[in-house]
């Protein structure tokens, strides 16, 4: 029997969900995406950024009512504002909290840079219950 790489791949992670212990406190979730956090410069973030974590939780708070995107998604850390899910990404986002989904957000990288866009990276992920 012949077995080509897409389903030994298959047969291998098969194999690996099965073997391995099953651990209570794993938590499955689907990566919605992963984003640079949009308006740094302009928020809370230079303020908190020594206290902030990789890892630290996100909160998304949709804002229909916003007057320069009616997508738009705020991006807050311990009740600070930082930013927004950037403009061009936001869409899904958008219309996946509005039809009452409910998504998490983590701080993925931080990096000192002067560029605003690259100083924090984030992920939205969908939990599996």
């Amino acid at each position: 029997m012949s077995i080509n790489h897409t389903t030994g791949f298959i047969l291998i992670c098969l194999w690996a969900l099965l073997t391995l212990p099953a651990q209570a406190d794993t938590e499955s979730h689907i990566l919605v995406q992963d984003s640079p956090l949009a308006g740094f410069q302009y928020h809370q973030g230079k303020a908190l950024w020594t206290e902030m974590k990789v890892g630290d939780r996100l909160d998304l708070i949709r804002e229909p009512e916003n007057r320069h995107d009616t997508r738009a998604v705020r991006v807050e850390w311990r009740g600070q504002k930082l930013g927004y899910v950037p403009r061009r990404e936001n869409a899904d986002i958008a219309r996946l909290m509005d039809k009452g989904s409910s998504l998490e957000a983590r701080i993925t990288r931080l990096t000192e840079s002067r560029d605003p866009w690259q100083r924090v990276r984030f992920e939205i992920v969908l939990p599996l219950k």
